[in-house]
């Protein structure tokens, strides 16, 4: 968790956006680069693996809520396995 030692003046009047990550498992070619670049840390190999024997990413236990939906984990994926969508999208 990042400790700020100074916090914007106007912090109040922004929101912060959350996300969740949705993980498309046999696209997934288990190379790690979500996992490597996730700017919170959300993102951890997990033991299970897909058909193909890959171990998939799932998400850091206890960290569910804290993903920002900046769409690095996108971004860098080869196989365009994984996504994020925001919060309030993802729940309806």
């Amino acid at each position: 968790m990042q400790v700020f030692t100074r916090l914007p003046l106007d912090l109040a009047k922004h929101h912060v956006p959350r996300g969740m990550v949705f993980l498309i498992p046999e696209r997934c070619k288990g190379c790690g680069m979500c996992i490597r670049f996730c700017p919170r840390q959300v993102l951890v190999a997990s033991p299970h693996t897909n058909s193909k024997g890959y171990h998939i990413p799932a998400l850091t236990e206890g960290r569910e809520g804290e993903c920002v939906q900046c769409d690095f984990c996108t971004t860098v994926c080869p196989e365009f396995a994984i996504f994020s969508l925001p919060a309030e999208a993802a729940s309806r």
